[in-house]
Order: C-alpha cells, then structure tokens, then sequence
C-alpha cells in the first residue's frame, strides 16, 4: 500500500515537473506564477498583425502586463474578488460564453446547410391530419397515431387519398381544398422539421406517415416539386368584386378598361390613380413591395410569377377580392449560402430542430463524463409516490434528504434522489400541468428535463479544463472585472472626491497646461422687433454707450420690453457668429426673422488677452490627468509593495528578431 502510494506520488510529480518545464513562469508577482503561454496568448492577441516577437515589443509589452499583473494582485488582496455583485457579473459572463461551447457546432452547421438546400425546392403536398398536440397524454397519443395508422392502411388496400382526407381529417380547410395545401418550402413553422424532413426526403407520389407535428398525425402525400421561386416585388391595379352578379360584371368590365388603357400606352401610375380601388397603393403606383409563396391567394401567385420581365403585366386576374392587373418590378432569387447564413443560424437555434443539436450534445456530454445510471433507484422512487400528492402542491421533497445515487458522471459527481427532489419542487408548474396525465409520465418528463439540465451543467465546469480559449477568456473577464473596481477605488472615485489633491495638483502642474487663447467679450443685442428706424437707433447708440446705457434708454419703465442684452466671451478661431471680426467696437450685420418679428446683432466689447484657465473652467480634462497621475503613483507603490521576478531566459525564448 505504502509502495503503490510512493509510486503515484511519484508519477504525480513528474507530471508537475514536466508540465512546469513546457509552460515555464515568465514572471511571478507576489509569488503568483504567470505562464508563458499566458503571456504570449495576450500578447498575440492584443497586438495582433504587430506582434512581431521583437525584444523591443516584448519588453515594451511586459512591462504593461505587469503593471497589469500588479493591479490585480492588489485586488485580490483587497479581498475584491469576494464581492458577491462582481462574482455574479463574472457569472453572467460564464454563462454567455460557455452557450457557444454547449452546442453540437457540427450539427447545428449541418442544420443550417440542411435547411438552405431544401429552400431551393417548392413541395406541392395534399395531406390528411388526427388533432393531438404534444401535452395529451400518451393513451391519446397513441389512439392518434393509430387512427391515421388506419388510414395508411386503407390507403395501401386502394382507397383513394382525397376522398379520405374529406370524409376524415380534421385539419378545418380540408373542405375548402380536399387536403391539398398546395406549394411549400423549407423552412416549416416551428414544430413541424419531421414533416420536413419526410416531404424533402420523399419522391413525387410516395405517401408518407404517420408524421408527428404539433398539431397531430399527419399522413402525406408529395404531388410534384418545382425550383423555389423566390420573391417577386410587383405593383397592383385592384377592381373589387361585385356584390352582385350585375356589379361583378360592372367589376370585370372596369377591369378590363384599365388594362385596356396600359395596352393603348398610358402609363402605369396613371391609370393606377385612375382606376384602383386599392387606397393604400394606388397613390403609389399600387406597391405591394416583395412576397414569396403561399402569402397571397394562387390565382394571384402563379399570374405575378409568370411574369417573364420587369415592367411586364397581367390581364385582369380573378381572386375572391376582384380583379387584379399585376406588373412586375423586380424578381428576387434566394440568396446565396453565405447571404442568408447568418439569418437561417438565428432561425434554427430558435426552432425546435435546434433540440437535436441539444440532443446530441447531451449524448456526447455523457459518452466523454463516463455517464452512469442506477435506473432501479428512480423505479423506487417513483412507486412510492401518488397521483394525488404529486401533482398538487402538497407535495414536498423529503425532508431526510435521501443521498442514493440516481446517476453518476466519472467517480466524483454524484447526482441523488434529493437533487431530483428540489428539481421537482423547482419545477412546481411543470409538475402540476401533469394533472390527469400518468403519474410515471410526468416524473419522466421532469427526470428528463433534469438529466439535461445537469448534464449541460457539468459540461460547464469542465469547459476551462477541456479548451484552453475558454479558460483563457474566463481569466481575462474575472481579472478585468478585479482591475476594473480596484481602479475605481483607488483611482477614479478618489480623482473625483479629492478637491483639495486635485486643487493643489492643477496649481502645482496643470494651471501653464490649460490656456485660454485671446477672447472677445461680447454683448449680444436682441430687439423685440423688426423696425428698420428702431434697430438703427439701438445700434447708432450701441456703437458708443455701454449695453446699460442702452438698455435704459429704449426699456422704458410701465411698457413693454423692447430690447434684451446678453454678454459672452468668445475664444480667438473658436467661433461662427463673429466671422472675421476681432476688434473692439466691431459689430455685426443685423439678422432678422420675420417670423418673430424680431432682430439681433453682436458687438465686441473688448479683447481679453491670453490667461490661464481656472480650475472649474478646465475641470474635465484637469480631472483626467490627475486619475492618470494617481494611477502611476499607485502603480510605483505596487512596485514597492509587490515583489516581482522576471525570468530572462525564457522571455529571451520568446524572441525571434
């Protein structure tokens, strides 16, 4: 025993060893170890194309990362890194990170192309349906299943498709089109991929199903296929239908006048004014703007997509809303792989497709964790409930908190019956929705749901031990978080709250920094009207009275104020209202708005010539030095503080010229 512990220590060692020999500590501050390969992922990374591994950059670089180094050490020490609001944001990143490493990538791409292959196709498909959507329970489901079953059978011994789709589906418009829903294409609505798949995967005539969706069972029928057509940006020309047979033939002849009108060459926008009864397009020329298949009504479909030209038109089309005259503007194609990827990835990953990427994660998740599962311990489990107890809300886990294992990933995390249990009280309204349903079929729902849930989460916590970019990423948010509220503290805030440090750094270092070129001071006169004879007087008196005098003589006490004064300093080059005037006495042009009835003009009272700034008048950027000062004194005190080493031989490793 003793023997066989030495030998795994041993074997322990020589792995640290060899380890600590290819991923040497380039610096350690504090004592703490920085790798090499650290050093040289951010280095990368940050310079990126100017990485050029010379000793000048390196060098350059290293002492950046160690100041760096030194912020965060002291973060650490100041306990930051136990504040639960910066563990909680740290969370949050975890989080949004690892989602793009908790998916089937190869799956979810092959999804993806899946579905942009099958949008170069239209199916045309008849189909006949038995209601059941996914919450009945399974007696129901499978009495679903076996009535279409049924059909297919019927079918097989001769029956004919649509006669049975009349007398027996339950879809609501079988009546209106015998079963034939007529073109579609990929993708189908949310819940309805395996019918997808079977109709993409079936040749012209097979008959397919039974073929869960979430409406039921479906059996199909595949009719024909044709190349997708796209979209067609067209305009229209409506005549609505009669209510009567008279007026519908009054309709029809309006109908025909107009495309009478195109055809002796008026123009399109103008017999479009003329003759739509289509308000809200007839203004515009009748734009109905781009539409793809099964938006609007067949009749109306096929006539705009046999448009062979832009500018082209119809005769009169008949639908069950008039009679239209279609002109093509432009036909769009669907776009190619790379157009339209980044739209179809959004698409699948919130469609329920999506799950079988899921699926297969899970599946993988559990293959490399060395899953295993006491399937007898869930059997106990579930016959010691009851129907009655567990669907309400009476029900609570027990309180002994029973540890036996339901399920394992490697020798060391242990999932038990009471994990499962404060699952299930977690879950109360998915366990109670199970109300009149099997009690063995919600528990296998719930028992699913958490089986997923626990194996994405400790793929989670294993992902900074399998890929080295995500452990990375992670060390880089936690220690920018840490840098961030250290700096916060010790720089910024102080920056802000420190007047007397901040008076005494500006009169000390910033006052000669901040200047203020030459200035004008001056008065800008605002008249209360747009009188010629009047603003000549304001402004003859202007020219040789300060803005008092001249306020009192046209302001005159007991009536209304004519005349308002307000005085300001220009900087030299820094303004518009002045043009190119800069010398005292200099007035400008009078503007004037007859709008307001009102004029205004400027004169320069004096120039002021160049003087520092105070400290209120350069406040914002008196304030960024002094967070820049405080900052490389704080960083000069860490240096003091924090003993560093720099290992030359392998930051000389690094060096390539």
């Amino acid at each position: 025993m003793v023997k066989n512990l030495i030998v795994v220590a041993s074997i322990l060692l020589l792995a640290c060893t060899l380890h600590a020999q290819t991923d040497p500590a380039l610096l350690t501050v504090k004592g703490r170890p920085v790798p090499v390969s650290e050093f040289k992922y951010i280095y990368a990374k940050t310079n990126q194309d100017k990485a050029d591994f010379s000793e000048k950059s390196l060098r350059e670089y290293l002492e950046l990362y160690t100041n760096f180094k030194l912020k965060v050490q002291k973060a650490r020490d100041m306990r930051l890194d136990t504040i639960a609001s910066l563990n909680s944001e740290l969370e949050g990143y975890k989080k949004q990170l690892a989602k793009s490493y908790l998916e089937d990538k190869e799956l979810t791409d092959k999804l993806i192309r899946e579905a942009y292959d099958r949008m170069q196709l239209d199916v045309d498909v008849s189909h006949m349906v038995v209601n059941c959507d996914r919450n009945r329970p399974a007696a129901d489901t499978l009495r679903a299943y076996n009535r279409a079953s049924n059909w297919l059978k019927m079918i097989r011994k001769g029956a004919d498709f649509n006669t049975i789709a009349r007398d027996s589906s339950e879809d609501k418009f079988v009546k209106e089109n015998g079963g034939n829903l007529g073109f579609i294409t990929a993708m189908l609505p949310d819940g309805y991929y395996d019918i997808e798949k079977a109709l993409y995967s079936a040749k012209v005539g097979d008959i397919i199903g039974p073929v869960r969706s979430n409406a039921g069972y479906h059996l199909l029928r595949l009719n024909g296929t044709r190349p997708a057509r796209g979209e067609m940006e067209v305009n229209q020309i409506l005549i609505r239908k009669g209510d009567t047979p008279e007026k519908h033939q009054q309709k029809k002849m309006r109908a025909d006048s107009a495309y009478n009108a195109l055809i002796a060459g008026e123009k399109w926008d103008a017999v479009c004014t003329k003759f739509s009864e289509d308000k809200t397009t007839s203004a515009k020329g009748g734009y109905l703007g781009f539409f793809g298949i099964n938006r609007y009504q067949k009749a109306f479909e096929d006539a705009a997509f046999g448009l062979q030209n832009d500018g082209d038109y119809t005769k009169p089309v008949e639908t069950t809303l008039g009679f239209h005259i279609i002109q093509r503007k432009s036909r769009r194609p669907i776009g190619s792989f790379d157009q339209l990827k980044r739209g179809l990835t959004e698409r699948i990953k919130r469609d329920s497709r999506s799950e079988t990427a899921r699926q297969s994660m899970i599946s993988q998740i559990k293959k490399e964790g060395q899953f295993m599962e006491n399937s007898k311990v869930l059997a106990a489990w579930s016959a010691k409930q009851t129907d009655t107890v567990f669907h309400t809300f009476k029900w609570k886990p027990d309180p002994a908190k029973p540890q036996d294992v339901l399920f394992s990933y490697g020798a060391d995390k242990k999932y038990t019956v009471a994990d499962f249990e404060d699952f299930c009280q977690r879950s109360g309204r998915e366990r109670m929705r199970g109300a009149g349903y099997p009690l063995q079929e919600t528990i296998n729902k719930l028992y699913k749901s958490w089986g997923d849930e626990t194996a994405l989460a400790f793929e989670e916590s294993q992902l900074d031990k399998k890929y080295p970019e995500f452990k990375s990423l992670m060390r880089e948010y936690e220690e920018g978080i840490l840098l961030f509220e250290a700096l916060k503290q010790n720089v910024w805030d102080r920056a802000n709250s420190d007047s007397m440090g901040l008076q005494k750094y500006y009169d000390e270092e910033l006052k000669m920094k901040y200047q203020w070129k030459e200035r004008a001071r001056v008065t800008f006169y605002t008249l209360k009207t747009d009188d010629i004879k009047v603003i000549a007087k304001v402004r003859e008196m202007a020219a040789k009275k300060p803005a008092a005098d001249v306020l009192k003589k046209f302001n005159k006490k007991g009536k209304p104020e004519v005349l308002t004064v307000m005085e300001k300093l220009y900087e030299k080059d820094k303004n518009k209202d002045l043009g190119a005037l800069w010398k005292a006495g200099d007035m400008t042009e009078t503007k004037t708005d007859a709008g307001t009835k009102t004029a205004s003009f400027i004169k320069i009272e004096e120039l002021v010539p160049p003087s520092p700034k105070q400290l209120s008048e350069a406040r914002g950027y008196a304030v960024a030095d002094y967070q820049d000062y405080l900052e490389k004194k704080w960083i000069q005190d860490l240096r003091k503080e924090y003993q560093v080493v720099i290992d030359e031989g392998v930051l000389k490793s690094l060096i390539k010229k």
